[in-house]
């Protein structure tokens, strides 16, 4: 089983990587120049994590397949890092509160979520 550390860890060369998500290295070199990643470095060489190949696959996911353009792309990075930066902030929050508490507030933001 891996650990998020592991996701981390750069492992795949730019050729490995085009393969895998079938894209041509300049597509990953653009991807690099807009920051939508930052594969480590070796010299000249880029290494990728597999966290690295998942956000390019979720951004050749949003580009191919629902059209979101690069701006697009940007926004929706920004907004998942948040909402996954407030999800961990949530989650020691209510580490805090003692048990009774810490249902009848998730029972709230249930009936909040749930009449979108």
């Amino acid at each position: 089983m891996r650990n998020s550390g592991d996701k981390k860890q750069p492992l795949f060369m730019i050729s490995v990587v085009c393969r895998m998500l079938d894209v041509h290295p300049q597509t990953l070199r653009l991807y690099e120049r807009e920051g939508f990643i930052t594969p480590y470095r070796t010299n000249r060489t880029r290494l990728y994590s597999l966290e690295d190949v998942e956000r390019l696959g979720m951004i050749l996911q949003l580009t191919r397949e629902l059209g979101v353009n690069r701006a697009g792309v940007d926004i929706i990075i920004r907004l998942k890092k948040r909402v996954e930066l407030l999800q961990k902030e949530m989650d020691e929050m209510m580490q805090l509160l003692d048990e009774g508490i810490r249902e009848n507030f998730r029972n709230k933001l249930m009936r909040l979520f749930l009449e979108d």
